[in-house]
Formats: C-alpha cells, structure tokens, sequence
C-alpha cells in the first residue's frame, strides 16, 4: 500500500457535519496515523529524554550544581528538566505538524480532503488534539524519567502542578497552531525535513533549551523573548526549579502573567496565519 493511500483511508464521514464533530473524527483518525508510524514515534518520544539523559551524565559528574552564590544546589537534571519539556511541545506540535502537513500537500492529500466536508476548522482541530495527546504521553515520560531514573525531585505543591497545566495546553497548542501555519513554507515533502528542523535547531539554541538560558547574552535574551519557545520554559522552569531561581530570569522573577500572555498572543497569531496560509492545494499546483 502506498504512502498517499494509506494517509487517505479512512472511515465514513460521521453522519452530523458539524465543525467539532468532524474534528474529533479526524483526532481519531490522526491517532491511529501517528501510532502507525514507529519512527516518527520513536523520534519524537525519545529524543528529549535521550538529550536529557546525555546532559545530566555530561554535566553531572560533580554532583549538584549551584548556577549563582545564594541559591540551593539542584541536580542538573532538575535543570534541565523545563528545558526538555519545552522541547518536546516544540517537537510534537511545530516540528510533526509542519514536516506531515507539507508531505500531505505534496503528495495531494489535502486536495482529496478538500473534496470531503471537512472544513480546515475541522482539520486544525484534529491536528492539535493528536498533538495534545501524544504530547501529554510524551511529557509523563520525559517526567517520569527524570523522576525515577536520573532521580530529580518533582513538585510536591498542588499549585505547581496547576502551572504546569496551563502552560503545556498554551505551549502545546501555540506549537500545533505555528506548526500548521509553516507547513506552507517547504516547496515540496522532500525539502520539509531540511527547511523545518533548521528553523527548530535555531529556536532551541536561542530560547535556552539546550544552554541555560541565564547563561546567554542580554541580547540574545532580549531576542528569544520574541520566540513562544523561551516562555514555554519559563514556564516549565516556574514549575520544576526552586522559587529562589526566579533570580536567573531576566527580571529576577518567574513572570508568570508575562508567560501567559506571551503565549496567548502567539496563540492567536498562530491561528490567524494557520487560516490565512492554509491552502489544500499546492500554490504550483
């Protein structure tokens, strides 16, 4: 079976056309798609926690560490936790979503589902609950992971465990939305990967998910503050670090309120460039 038939298979349209109904039909079915597909699984799943795992042993030899005079000594996976989450919203919704909706266009997909009631509502929808689900498995690995095997200590306030869900659904569904909207960007399914994961590379490094984000210059800072990926870890790091490391952060506090806008305004602006970009039909075609 080939790739174009095995992505256009699927059940009978449910019999009430509604925007939400066929939107839950196509999570079903955009479930079942990904589940199928054991690289992408693998890849999305494992590599935050294979980068996790290689920085708490590479920076870890000398035991906890304490980024700054006055502040108590946390391991470096508990450091690099936040980080690694916010990679993995970054992964499974901008990266995922951005490299199959092009090989979608490409390989005439989405012209076949334009023939069909779904709406691009409907279709967005799906999108972002699959994303939202493998992404809420994705974070109790990542988490469960650095819990169990490297030993980092998890929140034991109800607050912060009310944090982080917020700032996963913002995060994870700003991530979707961005994904959808750039997946006009690659020409054709063949230069997805190459246009796609630079763009993520780049983000990462600048946002401070791969080096501490105290650690960058004021004025790459200042940049990544532009970037929904810094407010993302932000959020994370509010969550998993002590209330003392606010400190690190560029205004010397978590900022919460700050990470909620941010991300709602990214948000937005994802859906508004998901709509106005989105075409079922490639513009050479």
């Amino acid at each position: 079976m080939n790739i174009v038939a095995e992505r256009t298979m699927a059940p009978a349209f449910p019999p009430r056309h509604s925007v939400a109904g066929l939107g839950l039909w196509r999570a079903r079915f955009e479930l079942k798609q990904y589940f199928r597909s054991a690289d992408t699984v693998v890849f999305t799943f494992l590599f935050p926690i294979v980068m996790l795992g290689l920085f708490s042993v590479a920076f870890g030899g000398d035991g906890d560490m304490v980024p700054a005079p006055g502040l108590p000594p946390v391991p470096v996976s508990q450091m690099y936790l936040p980080a690694m989450l916010a990679a993995g919203l970054l992964l499974s919704g901008f990266q995922n979503l951005a490299i199959d909706i092009a090989v979608e266009r490409s390989e005439d997909v989405l012209r076949r589902l334009g023939a069909t009631p779904l709406s691009p509502l409907s279709y967005f929808a799906g999108k972002v609950v699959q994303v939202a689900v493998t992404g809420v498995v994705q974070a109790f690995l990542i988490i469960l992971f650095a819990s169990v095997v490297l030993g980092a200590p998890l929140p034991t306030d109800p607050a912060a465990w009310g944090t982080f869900a917020w700032v996963f659904l913002l995060g994870i569904t700003t991530s979707a939305l961005l994904g959808v909207a750039i997946s006009s960007l690659p020409r054709s399914a063949r230069s997805a990967t190459a246009v796609i994961i630079p763009i993520v590379l780049v983000v990462q490094f600048v946002s401070g998910v791969y080096l501490f984000f105290y650690m960058l210059p004021d004025w790459l800072q200042n940049a990544a503050s532009l970037l929904p990926v810094k407010w993302m870890a932000q959020g994370m790091r509010a969550v998993f670090l002590p209330e003392q490391y606010a400190a690190l952060e560029q205004n010397g506090e978590w900022n919460l309120a700050g990470v909620a806008i941010a991300l709602g305004i990214w948000l937005v602006v994802g859906l508004v460039l998901s709509r106005v970009t989105f075409r079922w039909i490639r513009r050479d075609a």
